[in-house]
């Protein structure tokens, strides 16, 4: 029997420890996951995309510079070609021509344009924030899930344990003559019981292990333990709640999308002033509209143009523009709820389960001491088997229940952090920069997304458990 125990308690062992990579901190799963995460690149993608944007709306401040040149066949029948004696005449007709055209005053419309895209590229940013946030999170999710799976799948092969060696003792009683087929019976099916959890919880381990692998990038070979508590939490929940209105990076995105919004109001407004132009132009042609010779100019003007009816298609273009300001204020004071009830959830899981964790440890201790003192009692044949088989089941659920409980308290705090919009800050973390190699990212992943780390120690598992597990006694 404890040639089994030893077996079945190394193999739990290894899933632990699954290769030769390095080992995780829940800090350096959640950098992985925030440099390789494709939302957070495409995130990042569509800033630098943003960048771009505003600097093609600058260009409007700068003059624009056009030339343009051709040669070619010109048949003219004018006044010019008749004055000359011709009925018509052909010529090689060639002409160049530069215009330089500065903008001197368009309305605002630049400086609108400018404003706006300013706006969408800080909105990008603080969505690029929020994103990373929400990455963070689900790596510290799933590399939770991954130790607290691991743990329950210890617990359940203790748990085996257990019912192996107290199935071994009434198997000896019933070989003696002194036990009762029905108590092998019954030890035997809680047994199978305990056999069916360890499963149930290998395959949720095996799950925790994808999710990490989807959102780290990365197989849970070797994970570092967390900590129980985690810094920077405020001292209540409208401190919370304030600091959660004054940083998320998506409620700061909103108020960018806001100003933008104003901004491009205000750029529909051109319509309404004329446009100044200073151009600067010269032309250098030859044979010309069927009169030989050369016919250059150069020209410096100020031009102004000024639009005077379209149809009420600048007024639609204003009402349309403050419609899409109020469509922005309601989108950020939706996010402003979102924000809040966000807070308000995690903070009352925080307080709930940290309340239920001190209970917890009660239960745990004293049903391992009603475990201890039935285990006594049955040996000395003063409590039935019925009774020892239900205490050790309550021992292992209340260590369940705490373990799950603490996963919760934890993941609770690293939710108020995020609620905050601080979850990267107080980890130290940061998103990827504009140059990463994103073809060595899918090229990594796609070489380890049929891996495991768990699956040759759990098959090499359940073999050893079949191969130990008795026949059903005869009756």
């Amino acid at each position: 029997m404890s040639k089994k125990v030893k077996t079945v308690s190394l193999l739990v062992s290894m899933l632990t420890v699954a290769g030769p990579s390095a080992a995780y901190t829940l800090t350096e799963a959640v950098q992985r996951a925030l440099e390789t995460h494709p939302e957070v690149l495409a995130e990042t993608s569509q800033y630098l995309s943003r960048q771009q944007e505003l600097e093609q709306a600058r260009s409007g401040y700068y003059p624009k510079v056009d030339v343009s040149a051709g040669i070619g066949y010109e048949l003219s029948d004018n006044n010019a070609t008749r004055t000359q004696g011709y009925d018509d005449r052909e010529l090689t007709r060639k002409e160049a021509n530069i215009v330089v055209d500065q903008m001197l005053f368009d309305g605002y419309a630049v400086s609108s344009e400018v404003t706006r895209q300013d706006a969408r590229v800080r909105a990008q940013q603080h969505t690029i924030q929020g994103s990373g946030q929400q990455v963070a999170l689900e790596a510290i999710d799933a590399y939770l899930k991954v130790l607290l799976n691991r743990t329950l799948v210890a617990l359940s092969t203790d748990n085996l344990s257990v019912h192996d060696r107290i199935l071994d003792q009434v198997s000896l009683r019933t070989r003696a003559g002194v036990g009762r087929s029905s108590d092998l019976e019954q030890v035997t099916g809680r047994r199978a019981a305990a056999v069916s959890s360890l499963l149930s919880d290998q395959v949720n381990l095996q799950d925790a292990e994808s999710g990490f692998l989807s959102v780290v990038g990365d197989l849970p070979r070797e994970l570092a333990p967390a900590a129980e508590k985690v810094a920077g939490l405020p001292d209540n929940l409208d401190a919370a709640v304030r600091t959660g209105l004054d940083n998320h990076p998506t409620l700061k995105s909103a108020d960018a999308d806001v100003d933008a919004a104003k901004a491009q109001s205000q750029a529909a407004r051109n319509g309404f002033y004329p446009k100044f132009n200073l151009e600067l132009g010269g032309t250098w042609n030859d044979d010309l509209d069927g009169v030989e010779g050369r016919d250059h100019d150069l020209t410096a003007m100020i031009r102004m143009r000024y639009n005077l009816y379209s149809g009420g298609r600048d007024q639609a273009r204003v009402r349309q523009t403050e419609e899409l300001i109020n469509q922005a204020k309601d989108v950020r004071n939706r996010t402003r709820r979102q924000v809040v009830e966000s807070m308000r959830l995690s903070w009352s899981a925080y307080k709930i389960t940290g309340d239920q964790l001190d209970y917890l440890r009660r239960h745990i201790s004293a049903t391992e001491y009603t475990r201890d003192a039935y285990a006594e009692q049955f040996r000395l044949g003063q409590r039935t088997l019925l009774d020892l088989l239900n205490t050790e089941n309550e021992v292992f659920q209340a260590r369940r229940s705490y373990q799950t409980t603490l996963h919760d308290h934890l993941f609770a705090q690293y939710r108020i952090l995020a609620a905050m919009g601080a979850l990267m800050e107080t980890l130290g973390v940061s998103g990827p920069s504009g140059d990463t190699d994103r073809a060595a990212i899918d090229e990594q992943f796609s070489g380890i997304a049929t891996e495991s780390a768990l699956d040759a120690e759990i098959r090499a598992q359940r073999a050893r458990l079949h191969e130990f597990a008795p026949s059903t006694p005869s009756r």
